[in-house]
């Protein structure tokens, strides 16, 4: 069984060599295979914030559409927030499912599953299963997991774990064999897109997120948000080599011995 495949802007773009490649080919390793969906579009990125504003819907909207009634799995936090919350928005609001097919002109099928690749991992295979197929585990490795805001909520909608007390991530890092760091802000903003408008208060956002990682222990950070890779590697420690930055399926593929520098080359 394949799974439709939403990559996003930024999987094609900025981190196309790592993010994306080292997905896919985990994806496969791992016997689920992800299939592009054809002719996708930017998902918008950010939810509207007013009931009103549909128009911003019809982007993340055409992808659902085109999805029909399979999943659609994301790697970007981002991606995955806007086209699940939409999903929602279109099966409970008819007038608002009704207007958005009217621009597409067609008519949406309703009940379109988003998933993100990690739920994937944890309710489609199994923690234990992952384990089993781990090659390289990641002994001595003190790792921490960074959420960030868009996974978690609103919690409701979201359903994606507990968004005060979050294990998926730690779950994840402690089936790659890895030492898993537990920290306070793990779940706090990094500054997001404030990097374009209020750089400083994203830096020191951001430097406070690794500054805190760092003081209970980590020697790297991983995350399931582009965005938040780009603030947390501008940070002072991340720049000086203190505490390493990474996308979560860059340690899944060195786990499943994966050649990572071939892939991302």
């Amino acid at each position: 069984m394949s799974y439709l495949y939403f990559p996003g802007c930024t999987l094609k773009d900025k981190a196309a060599s790592v993010m994306e490649k080292t997905a896919l080919l985990a994806a496969a390793e791992l016997g689920l295979p992800l299939e592009e969906i054809d002719e996708w579009q930017c998902c918008g990125a950010v939810y509207p914030l007013t009931d009103d504003e549909l128009i911003t819907l019809v982007s993340p909207s055409r992808t659902l559409f085109a999805a029909k009634d399979r999943s659609v799995v994301t790697l970007c936090s981002a991606c995955h927030h806007v086209l699940k919350r939409t999903a929602i928005r279109l099966a409970a609001d008819k007038d608002a499912r009704d207007k958005i097919s009217s621009q597409l002109e067609e008519e949406y099928p309703g009940g379109t599953p988003v998933i993100h690749y990690l739920e994937l991992l944890r309710d489609e295979l199994g923690w234990e299963a992952l384990k089993g197929k781990i090659k390289t585990p990641l002994k001595g490795r003190r790792m921490a997991a960074y959420y960030g805001c868009m996974l978690l909520r609103p919690a409701k909608e979201m359903a994606f774990d507990d968004p005060e007390k979050p294990r998926i991530m730690e779950d994840f890092l402690d089936a790659l064999g890895a030492e898993v760091i537990t920290f306070p802000f793990r779940n706090k903003c990094c500054g997001a897109y404030l990097a374009v408008t209020e750089q400083q208060v994203m830096e020191d956002t951001s430097n406070n997120v690794v500054e805190m990682a760092m003081e209970y222990g980590a020697e790297e950070l991983t995350t399931a948000c582009p965005l938040c890779l780009y603030n947390l590697e501008q940070t002072p420690a991340a720049k000086e080599g203190k505490i390493k930055i990474s996308y979560f399926s860059e340690p899944l593929a060195e786990a499943l011995n994966l050649e990572v520098q071939e892939v991302i080359s």
